[in-house]
């Protein structure tokens, strides 16, 4: 298995070193963790740096060598200080060092002396597109997360919000997540019109907002469902499955990511909620549960066979209620494709 992964990853290190040499840099310094995991397998659990270069390597605290050593698949070194770690990169001659966008000021202050540096998305254009591998892993998540609230039975669950929320987490747990992919969130009555609600200690109201996912193996998954009551409501959530439905319908490669948000946006506006549409379409999902590209208004990316990205319109009415529906689309050949089997309504 590890030697399938050492492959994958001189795959992305290989096109990054490509994008690389295009703009003259010798060395590409990565320090987020999900980034590292990407390229080397290892996660750090401390701190640690990663130089993508011809020879790549990371710099891992004495806390993570023995963990690094057992699952990276590109040479590990302790690191023991910066100044020993750049008096390294500049007697390999690295003078140009790009640097992922994420990197904290802090860090950039201890490199920015000694090398020329400037901001590249090499990593973030790469992670775009999901291998199959990846992919398995998105739909592992999926499938132990939507297990997870089949069996919550939230039709007959009668805790308060945060225990309802804690009973989702334990079960994703007890199917072999590794954990959930961030908090989970459930809402109800009024509080549904906050698009990222925290649980209150209160018995669950009338409708119920639930989004949560599972982690399997690093990779997330991404879902809400809105359990509706009233008339009023189960005529938002109409809407708001019409948008969801076209919006999937519509999606297939060479399309731009802004005209899917375009079809779900222009749905909900027809029906004279355009501006209670408060958030973008979706984002794509993987090691992160945010990643890029989005289907949001100003996104040109082209989509691409082999991305990933959730398709999540939404209706938010202040002080009353809101309806916001999600599923996460693998980006196929000829369209995208649901991942996963839960029914778009619950009743």
């Amino acid at each position: 298995m590890k030697g399938v992964k050492m492959e994958i990853n001189e795959f992305h290190i290989n096109n990054i070193l490509k994008d690389m040499e295009k703009k003259e840099y010798q060395g590409y310094l990565l320090a987020q963790f999900t980034n590292i995991h990407y390229i080397s397998n290892y996660r750090p659990t401390s701190f640690a740096f990663c130089v993508i270069k011809e020879d790549p390597i990371i710099y891992a605290s004495k806390m993570d060598m023995e963990i690094a050593n057992k699952t990276s698949t590109i040479e590990v070194k302790e690191f023991t200080s910066f100044s020993d770690m750049l008096g390294e990169l500049k007697k390999e001659g690295i003078s140009n060092l790009a640097i992922e966008p994420s990197l904290v000021y802090s860090t950039y202050e201890k490199f920015k002396d000694s090398f020329n540096i400037k901001s590249e998305t090499f990593i973030d254009a790469q992670r775009q597109i999901k291998t199959a591998d990846e992919i398995d892993k998105i739909q592992k998540a999926t499938q132990i997360a939507q297990k997870a609230f089949v069996d919550l039975d939230i039709l007959n669950n009668t805790n308060p919000e945060n225990i309802v929320a804690l009973e989702l987490d334990n079960l994703m747990r007890k199917y072999g997540a590794n954990g959930s992919s961030f908090d989970t969130i459930v809402t109800s009555g009024s509080n549904s019109s906050l698009p990222h609600a925290t649980p209150q200690d209160k018995q669950l109201e009338k409708p119920i907002l639930i989004d949560w996912g599972a982690k399997y193996h690093g990779y997330c998954s991404d879902n809400t469902r809105t359990i509706v009551y009233t008339e009023k409501q189960n005529e938002i959530c109409d809407i708001v499955a019409e948008a969801h439905d076209k919006a999937i319908k519509a999606i297939k490669p060479g399309l731009k990511c802004c005209e899917i948000d375009k079809v779900a946006r222009d749905i909900i506006s027809e029906y004279g909620y355009g501006d209670n549409y408060i958030h973008s379409t979706g984002h794509s999902v993987g090691l992160d549960i945010h990643e890029i590209p989005t289907f949001s208004t100003k996104d040109k990316t082209v989509i691409e066979k082999g991305m990933v990205i959730t398709v999540e319109p939404g209706i938010y009415l202040e002080d009353n209620f809101g309806v916001r529906l999600e599923d996460t689309i693998a980006i196929e050949k000829n369209k995208g494709r649901i991942i996963g089997d839960l029914p778009l309504i619950i009743e």
